[in-house]
């Protein structure tokens, strides 16, 4: 049995492309290893903060409520960020053993962030002394833990998974 030999370029085509967004992310906030830029945690550090602040200043809540989701890309199609085109075409050049885990960790986040907003508002309705507090404190951890994960990941320090350890996290 003979096999075909590939068509001349095709396999080249790609790595050339991959090799030239790469030389294009060099010295920029994209990592050229991962693809993926940190500029997206900025989607969610806001919330974060504004989560952390409800105790003291619960006339937030409309401005947390408001917060919603976005991915990678649509982040960065509505950023100002001035390499927004560059982070989006360096995301599809991204290795699955990077974003894989880093969409998993984000779909975690993501929930972790909803739910929070969720409970938040039930505290804020209750209006039970010291359960805003105690919902914020009980959730921060998780969502702190799912953020530093993203940013390991978009850095690329160690922080790859097989589907086991991606299955592991959505079980917890």
């Amino acid at each position: 049995m003979t096999k075909t030999p590939p068509e001349p370029g095709i396999g080249e085509a790609a790595g050339d492309r991959d090799q030239d967004i790469r030389q294009r992310v060099a010295g920029t906030n994209i990592n050229v290893e991962t693809m993926l830029a940190t500029d997206y945690l900025n989607h969610f550090n806001e919330v974060v903060m504004l989560f952390e602040m409800m105790p003291q200043m619960p006339g937030c809540f409309d401005e947390l409520n408001a917060w919603r989701p976005k991915s990678y890309k649509e982040h960065f199609k509505d950023s100002v960020f001035s390499g927004r085109e560059l982070a989006i075409e360096a995301y599809d050049h991204a290795p699955i053993k990077y974003q894989a885990p880093f969409e998993t960790i984000i779909g975690c986040l993501v929930n972790d962030l909803l739910s929070a907003i969720g409970e938040v508002e039930a505290a804020l309705d209750g209006g039970v002394e010291g359960q805003l507090s105690a919902v914020v404190d009980a959730a921060l951890p998780s969502i702190k833990s799912h953020l530093d994960m993203a940013s390991s990941i978009i850095n690329g320090v160690g922080v790859t998974m097989d589907q086991s350890e991606i299955d592991k996290i959505l079980e917890s």
